[in-house]
């Protein structure tokens, strides 16, 4: 509960932990993951007792603004005490639900409650083999809380919380960052040493000090999420949809760091995949001239082609024939000016080094996937032909917050996805389900 002080008239005047107060913030903000009973949870509760009489030292002393006067009659509106949660306990073991506290909020936080969270492939790779899949990159400290996209409605705001409020219907972008070093302050957050995706996996070489920071991933009813993660929902939006703009981000930063417009031509490597589809609606919606693939499920090629005007998307079986003639072909002769590689973990090199191959002078190579090990580029002929080469890895918010607009706005049609709904304690099986590869056409989605 967040400590507070009764006055008369009706009034209490509550203490939301801040900077100022970071006995009262540890023990508010991270109680809920210690277990009860334990020396840890004692300590905590005593840190408790010994927090609040400083905080009411903070606010008669140093006036300190997570003080904030509400009504009494708000007051019966109490939050829940605990939550449900999916909680990793040990790499490769299922998931457990679990009851947890409901986790207290930074004065820069809001309280959303959680509707959706999606579920994507790659949980698998990072909840059971991590250690050999990437090894190199950080993951939550276990018994850790995933879930990588959730959406829900805002409960409760912290005190220095700007433009949202209590009802406003978000998505949760995980990206996490510091705000200080070098790369933030430039406006490249994905660049920050500390970088993590909440609930997944970090990029960042300090990713370890943010995950203890944001323990809480999607899977679980309640998560706190910084004011500078949240993006607004159209109404013509659902929440299941919106669980894959995580997914539709990272192709949509690729695709504008590719200066893609009408007056590009597109190949899309894993076109029929999550990431793959992605790319096909928000280039579309971009107004790209034509749209190419590589892929090998043929079974989904003409649910893709049906995704745009006739003409407007062709799609080559992988390895059936060289990308570089069969691109000549089908578009003219005018060639490909962008590569997106969208490929999952484990595919090989050769349709990345492909695409490169086919590329006009002056073309972008855009890699957004996860292809490994190292890939044999000749980059004399990348300088000969003013090629360039890009790696991206996710999105900012304002880039979430552009693609919801073109949502709202009737220009990014979303309507092809179909939900697979799961409850949360179904969240191991949807987990395994994401591997049968049925395509990005499937939005695997834990309702709360």
């Amino acid at each position: 509960m967040t400590p507070s002080i009764d006055f008369l008239g009706g009034h209490r005047f509550e203490h939301r932990p801040c900077d100022h107060c970071s006995l009262g913030r540890y023990a508010s903000r991270f109680a809920p993951l210690q277990t009860k009973n334990t020396p840890s949870q004692k300590f905590v509760e005593l840190l408790k007792l010994i927090a609040h009489p400083l905080m009411v030292l903070s606010r008669t002393v140093f006036s300190c603004r997570p003080w904030r006067e509400s009504n009494a009659d708000q007051e019966m509106q109490m939050l829940p005490t605990d939550m449900r949660a999916a909680r990793l306990h040990s790499t490769g073991e299922p998931m457990k639900i679990e009851r947890l506290p409901v986790p207290g909020i930074r004065p820069t936080e809001v309280l959303v409650k959680v509707e959706a969270c999606g579920v994507v492939q790659n949980l698998q790779n990072v909840i059971k083999k991590w250690d050999e899949v990437a090894p190199e990159m950080p993951l939550p400290k276990i018994p850790a809380i995933f879930g990588l996209d959730a959406t829900g409605v805002i409960e409760s705001v912290g005190a220095q919380v700007y433009g949202f409020k209590p009802g406003d219907r978000v998505y949760v972008n995980p990206g996490r960052h510091c705000g200080s070093c070098r790369a933030c302050m430039a406006g490249e957050p994905i660049s920050c040493d500390s970088f993590v995706l909440n609930g997944y996996f970090g990029l960042g070489k300090n990713g370890a000090q943010m995950f203890e920071d944001y323990p809480y991933g999607g899977l679980c009813e309640y998560m706190p999420a910084p004011q500078y993660s949240l993006v607004r929902l159209p109404d013509q939006m659902d929440f299941d949809t919106a669980t894959r703009l995580g997914y539709l981000g990272t192709a949509y930063r690729g695709l504008i760091r590719a200066n893609a417009g009408p007056d590009k031509i597109l190949l899309i490597n894993g076109i029929t995949g999550t990431l793959g589809l992605g790319a096909v609606a928000l280039a579309l919606a971009l107004g790209v001239k034509k749209i190419l693939g590589t892929a090998r499920n043929k079974d989904l090629f003409q649910k893709v082609r049906a995704m745009g005007p006739a003409g407007r998307i062709e799609i080559l079986e992988s390895g059936t024939e060289p990308v570089k003639e069969w691109s000549q072909r089908v578009t003219d002769g005018e060639g490909v000016d962008i590569v997106l590689d969208a490929l999952a973990p484990g595919a090989p090199a050769d349709p990345m080094v492909e695409g490169f191959k086919s590329l006009n002078r002056g073309g972008r190579l855009v890699d957004v996937g996860a292809v490994q090990g190292d890939v044999p580029l000749d980059l004399f002929w990348a300088l000969s032909n003013d090629v360039t080469i890009i790696g991206s890895s996710w999105f900012t918010t304002q880039q979430s917050q552009k693609m919801v607009d073109m949502v709202g706005a009737g220009l990014l049609d979303l309507g092809f996805y179909e939900h697979k709904i799961y409850s949360l304690e179904q969240v191991n099986e949807a987990v395994d389900d994401t591997g049968s590869r049925c395509g990005g056409f499937t939005n695997y989605v834990i309702k709360m």
